[in-house]
């Protein structure tokens, strides 16, 4: 075995020469790893002027360099692009979408938590915070009071994706 069981990270032998090739290769595609991040998901080509330690997940329809990849997560490295198979369970933050994707074992998928809401099967189920809602007075009429308060609720409800509109 010449590398690691999940991320197949290379590995030292005995006797070997010139190891910190080895390792420092095995350093970068940590780095790359390690609570990793991404420009973007969304690309099928390379970007003209990489940095050296920016990521991208290759997009369907990949072309150039990165043909035959899809899905991979490409890393730009002063030897030029290395290329990591996802895995499942692998989260990584996309700078262009503000917000995780996930690898499920097949494929990227959006995570449940993002800037403007919470999602679940990619409905948003719980968005930004409303207005609070004014409770009942007291007065003569209270069903109506109750009613118009019950009717403000599930309004609340609906637009936070709650409950169906």
């Amino acid at each position: 075995m010449d590398g690691t069981a999940r991320w197949a990270l290379p590995l030292l032998f005995a006797g070997q020469a010139q190891k910190e090739i080895t390792h420092n290769e095995a350093l970068v595609l940590i780095d790359a790893l390690l609570h990793a991040r991404v420009e973007s998901a969304d690309l099928a080509s390379p970007p003209g002027t990489p940095l050296v330690g920016q990521c991208w997940i290759v997009a369907d329809g990949a072309t150039g360099d990165w043909a035959g990849k899809m899905g991979a997560i490409a890393l730009w490295t002063e030897g030029g692009w290395r290329f990591v198979p996802p895995r499942a369970g692998l989260c990584v933050a996309v700078a262009d979408r503000d917000h995780r994707v996930f690898h499920e074992g097949t494929e990227w998928r959006a995570g449940t938590i993002r800037q403007d809401g919470v999602y679940l099967n990619e409905d948003k189920v719980v968005g930004a915070r409303m207005a609070a809602i004014a409770g009942p007075v007291g007065g003569g009429v209270i069903d109506v009071e109750a009613r118009s308060v019950v009717a403000d609720i599930l309004a609340a409800l609906r637009g936070h994706g709650l409950i169906a509109a």
